[in-house]
C-alpha cells in the first residue's frame, strides 16, 4: 500500500478503533478537532486493538514517522492524533515519535500545552476576547484567518466574585467544571487587582507544588472522584503589578514568579521541568477516572500535603521597560510588528537576574513572552522557552483584568 494510501485510510478509520463505528468517529472527531487539541486518551481504553496492531513494530515505526514529518500544520496535523487513537501500539509508539514543543516547536497533544515552547522561534498565537460571554480564546496562528479553521487552544471563562477575580481555564468552550476532563487550571486575583495567582489542575513534572486544599480550590466534589485523587490545586506562579494610582510612574510595571520553573533553566545547559503527559486515566466520555498507575497516585497525595518553598531558587520576570518617544509622544516598544494598536495591557517579559546567577547577557535580554493588542478584542501572544502555552495564556490575562490602583 502507498503512503498516500495509508493516510487516506487513516483519514477514513474504517476500522481503526477496535468496534467503534467510522459514522462514530468522524462524528468524534468533527466535534473535537475543530475546538480543541484532542484528549490524551489512556491506551486501558481500548481492549480490543483491532487488525492496526498487528503491524509489525518497524513498518508501524516508519508509517507513523512519515505522517508527522508530512503532517506539520493544523488542520492536516490531525492526522497525528489520528495515529495515537487508533490502539495501544499505535499511541505509545507515536508519543514516542512527536516531539516536545521546545524541540519541534509544534503543539500535537493536550500535555503539549504545558510543555515549555522553543528556545529560538517564539510560537506565535493570538487571543479573541468575546465581551458576551466574558470569555477568552486562545488560537494557534499569527492572526486570525477568514474561513476561521485556526487551531483552538485554550479558553478561559471570567467569573466574578466578591472579593476577587477569577479566570477558569479549559480546553473546550463550553465546559469549565473543574470536575470536567477538560478542565486544566485558573487565575485568582487579589481584591484591588494588583496580584494574581496561577494553580495548575496536575503536578507540574520533576517539580514539588505547593498544594492548596481550601474549599474554593477544590478541583473535585468528593463523590466524583476515586480517594487516591487528592482535590486540589497546585500554585505554579504569580503575577504582581505595582501600585501606580495617580499614574506618575509611567505604564504598568508588572513582575511574575515562576514557582514552577528554577532559574536553572535558562542557565548554559539548564532544562526546564517538562510534563510528559496527563497523569490521568479518561473514559469515553473524556471524564477523569483515576491516576494511571499507582506511582501517579503517590506523587499526586505527597505533592497535596506539602507546603512551604516551590523552587530554591525560582525563576521571575518582568516587563520591559518601554521608552519614551519624542514625535509620538507616547511609550513605545518594538514588537517587530506583531502588535499595530497602543494599548496599556502591551507588555513583554524579560527574565530578572543579577550577576550572581550566570545568565548570559543575550539570554537576558531575549523576549520570553509578549502580548498585544492588534484589533477591537484581538491580541497576539508569542511565547518561548521556558514558558508553557498554559502559563503564557494565564499571565496574559492578567492584563485583561481592570486594575484600578495601576492605572
Amino acid at each position: 500500500m502507498s503512503f498516500k494510501g495509508i493516510v487516506r485510510e487513516l483519514r477514513e478509520m474504517r476500522d481503526g478503533i477496535g468496534s467503534i463505528s467510522k459514522r462514530g468517529i468522524e462524528g468524534h472527531w468533527r466535534n473535537r478537532t475543530r475546538s480543541h487539541i484532542a484528549p490524551d486518551v489512556a491506551s486501558s481504553e481500548f481492549i480490543d486493538q483491532g487488525q492496526w496492531a498487528n503491524l509489525p513494530p518497524e513498518l508501524l515505526l516508519n508509517i507513523i514517522r512519515r505522517v508527522e514529518e508530512s503532517q506539520t500544520s493544523w488542520p492536516a496535523r490531525t492526522v497525528v492524533v489520528y495515529c495515537a487513537s487508533v490502539c495501544k501500539s499505535w499511541r505509545d509508539i507515536t508519543k514516542e515519535i512527536v516531539k516536545t514543543p521546545e524541540e519541534c516547536g509544534r503543539l500535537t497533544f493536550p500535555f503539549s500545552l504545558k510543555q515549555p515552547g522553543p528556545r529560538d522561534t517564539p510560537i506565535q498565537c493570538y487571543i479573541r476576547r468575546d465581551r458576551a460571554t466574558s470569555t477568552h480564546r486562545l488560537y494557534f496562528g499569527l492572526t486570525p484567518s477568514e474561513d476561521e479553521s485556526d487551531k483552538l487552544l485554550l479558553v478561559a471563562k471570567k467569573i466574578r466574585k466578591a472579593t476577587s477575580t477569577e479566570f477558569a481555564l479549559s480546553l473546550v468552550p463550553d465546559d469549565f467544571s473543574r470536575a470536567s476532563s477538560t478542565y486544566v487550571g485558573k487565575l485568582r486575583s487579589n481584591f484591588l487587582g494588583t496580584k494574581f495567582t496561577i494553580y495548575d489542575s496536575q503536578v507540574p513534572s520533576d517539580v514539588v507544588i505547593q498544594a492548596s486544599n481550601s474549599r474554593a480550590s477544590q478541583r473535585f466534589h468528593k463523590k466524583q472522584v476515586s480517594p487516591r485523587l487528592p482535590a486540589c490545586s497546585y500554585s505554579i506562579a504569580t503575577v504582581s503589578y505595582e501600585l501606580n494610582v495617580l499614574r506618575t510612574r509611567g505604564p504598568r510595571r508588572m513582575n511574575c514568579v515562576m514557582n514552577s520553573i528554577p532559574i536553572a533553566s535558562i542557565q548554559e545547559g539548564g532544562k526546564a521541568p517538562t510534563p510528559k503527559s496527563f497523569p490521568y486515566s479518561f473514559d469515553d466520555n473524556h471524564s477523569l477516572l483515576h491516576p494511571v498507575n499507582a506511582k501517579d497516585s503517590s506523587v499526586l497525595r505527597s505533592a497535596s500535603s506539602l507546603s512551604g518553598p516551590v523552587c530554591v531558587d525560582p525563576l521571575m520576570l518582568k516587563n520591559k521597560a518601554p521608552r519614551w518617544h519624542e514625535q509620538l509622544q507616547c511609550w513605545c516598544l518594538n514588537f517587530k510588528g506583531r502588535v499595530t494598536v497602543a494599548s496599556v495591557k502591551n507588555f513583554q517579559l524579560v527574565a530578572s537576574v543579577d550577576s550572581s546567577h550566570n545568565v548570559s547577557v543575550a539570554e537576558q535580554d531575549k523576549v520570553i513572552l509578549q502580548f498585544g493588542k492588534i484589533g477591537k478584542d484581538i491580541f497576539t501572544m508569542d511565547y518561548r522557552y521556558p514558558l508553557s502555552a498554559y502559563q503564557a495564556f494565564a499571565i496574559c490575562l492578567s492584563s485583561f483584568d481592570t486594575k484600578p490602583a495601576c492605572e
